[in-house]
């Protein structure tokens, strides 16, 4: 405890209980003597399928996507850059029926892109494709806050060497910069894995809750509530169990001081 003030211990303690009681409280809630029966019924075991697999894939999108963007957030230097940052970012505080609205309005039969999309054939509103969409929209700046960061405090002394021994550019990016900064990627993209995997309130609203197509964990669990409360304790409780692994995940690399 050196180095820590004894004051601090206080706010410590109260901001642990605020976390670990209501888990524990969902714990004691939990049907143990159903719970396998309740958390491999067919509709929760499809259901975490479809959010395992749109999580996935909208993680995957979160690094197509958020490697270029953080790098040209923390490199390049051109007017707009704190208003691009900003708008980047605002995903992380909008509450998430707004960003679900939003892309119902871009992407829906009539949206800004969605109108075009529907004359092609194409429906991305209330389909798979809409709960990735969503889950990367939500999820896509908790990467790019991750990697910026890191970019921004490794600097680009590494970057500058490799190029005047002439390096191209993508050459310098995937042999210097990316290992420089992998541990800030890989946390990165498991914390944007997790936010994808709790989204609800933009799939909801611009997917809807359709079984075996939209209707994620959290969807599914939300469903319940109102229908058998004992299996909603239980998908939560499951849910959790998820996002503990995933968060072990994020830490396995971390030494402990």
């Amino acid at each position: 405890m050196r180095g820590v003030p004894r004051w601090a211990l206080v706010p410590a303690v109260l901001g642990g209980l605020l976390v670990l009681l209501p888990l524990a409280a969902l714990a004691a809630r939990v049907p143990w003597g159903r719970f396998w029966s309740l958390v491999t019924s067919q509709s929760s075991v499809i259901a975490l399928l479809l959010s395992l697999r749109t999580s996935a894939v909208a993680t995957a999108a979160c690094v197509l996507l958020g490697v270029p963007m953080a790098l040209v957030l923390a490199r390049a230097r051109f007017p707009g850059r704190g208003l691009l940052r900003s708008l980047v970012l605002l995903p992380l505080v909008l509450p998430p029926v707004v960003g679900g609205i939003a892309l119902l309005y871009t992407f829906g039969r009539r949206g800004l892109l969605g109108h075009t999309l529907q004359v092609l054939g194409v429906q991305v509103a209330f389909s798979t494709t809409a709960v990735v969409l969503a889950q990367t929209f939500v999820a896509l700046p908790f990467l790019v806050v991750s990697l910026e960061g890191a970019l921004r405090t490794a600097g680009d002394r590494y970057e500058a060497v490799a190029a005047t021994l002439g390096a191209r550019p993508t050459r310098v990016l995937l042999r210097v910069t990316l290992p420089l900064v992998a541990p800030a990627l890989g946390s990165g993209t498991v914390l944007a894995f997790a936010r994808a995997l709790g989204e609800f309130g933009a799939t909801i609203t611009f997917a809807g809750s359709l079984q075996g197509v939209t209707r994620t964990l959290p969807l599914e669990i939300y469903l319940q509530r109102e229908v058998d409360p004992d299996a909603a304790v239980a998908l939560s409780l499951l849910l959790v169990v998820v996002a503990l692994a995933v968060i072990g995940l994020a830490r396995r690399d971390r030494s402990e001081p």
